[in-house]
């Protein structure tokens, strides 16, 4: 059975960058399954994999427009302090939030007395990926993986996500209704984080 749309493909990987540094690796977690044909994994990667049987091996180098994307300026913020929770913020904390139409993990890069620095890009943006890749297992998709559009058994693990954050807040934009859900808020302009800090 060959990967293609609507297939649950099992793979064994090794993300580095075009230094050679390991970025993530399924030895960690065991190897990742993911949906093919839903956006589960970087479009390169996904390019890459069609049409590959169990047992094949493919090496690819992945510029940031089939990773994830160039980094963009304007998704770095500069927030005011007081509108975090209490308690302390530190450089690499992430948090959920709308930014420029699209929800985001933003990742603080400076913090000061009076104000955060927050980037909306992904930690990966801008960046050559290169995939190490061996294909472990290719099967139909459930009915009810394709509606929800990932992979729901227990073997191996489900995503391809390099944004293992730490901690959780939510955001919203002043300017929004006050009702709206708190995951849904914005931090263009101004940001009012919301709820307490969780750690994963």
């Amino acid at each position: 059975m060959q990967i293609e749309n609507a297939k649950v493909a099992t793979i064994d990987y090794t993300l580095t960058d075009d230094k050679g540094e390991i970025l993530d690796t399924s030895e960690e977690d065991g190897p990742l399954n993911y949906l093919h044909g839903y956006g589960n994994v970087v479009p390169g990667l996904e390019n890459a994999l069609e049409g590959k049987t169990v047992g094949d091996s493919i090496q690819a180098t992945l510029p940031p427009a089939e990773g994830y994307g160039e980094h963009d300026e304007k998704l770095v913020e500069v927030l005011p302090r007081n509108k975090f929770p209490d308690g302390e913020i530190e450089v690499g904390m992430r948090f959920h939030g709308q930014s420029h139409g699209a929800r985001r993990v933003l990742t603080v890069v400076a913090v000061d007395e009076t104000k955060v620095t927050v980037d909306g890009n992904h930690p990966l943006a801008g960046k050559i990926l290169k995939f190490d890749v061996t294909v472990r297992g290719v099967r139909d998709a459930t009915e009810e993986e394709l509606e929800h559009g990932h992979v729901h058994d227990g073997d191996g693990h489900h995503h391809h996500d390099h944004d293992d954050h730490d901690h959780d807040h939510d955001h919203d934009d002043e300017d929004e209704d006050e009702d709206e859900d708190e995951d849904d808020g914005d931090t263009e302009g101004e940001t009012a984080p919301e709820g307490e800090a969780e750690k994963k």
